[in-house]
């Protein structure tokens, strides 16, 4: 058996853990702070979400808009809105994903809380 035999330094994991936390955290308020659009009817409704989901703006071209039939635009407002999380998702998977397998997608640390 080796001396000290292979056991991880638990000071190190330990900060090791607590830095993947907080380039956790960074990413997470970059997402709050970073918007993505997603539209519908070929750009006739847009909507402007955070890379965390909430929805910020939506934009609806007068031309989306008939008063006899507004079960369209109801239904491309929801497509936009729709393809908008789409995208703050796939942002989400882009800054959140490596960091949040570190902290315990992979197996984790026992005993700390991810």
């Amino acid at each position: 058996m080796i001396p000290g035999g292979g056991q991880p330094n638990m000071q190190q994991l330990l900060q090791q853990a607590q830095k993947m936390q907080q380039d956790l955290a960074a990413a997470q308020e970059e997402l709050a702070r970073t918007e993505v659009e997603g539209q519908a009817g070929g750009g006739l409704v847009k909507a402007t979400v955070t890379g965390s989901g909430e929805l910020r703006a939506l934009v609806i071209d007068p031309k989306a808009v008939d008063q006899e039939d507004t079960e369209t635009l109801a239904d491309l407002v929801v497509a936009a809105v729709q393809a908008a999380n789409e995208n703050a998702q796939a942002l989400q998977q882009e800054k959140l994903g490596p960091l949040a397998q570190g902290l315990g997608g992979g197996g984790g640390i026992p005993g700390l809380p991810f």
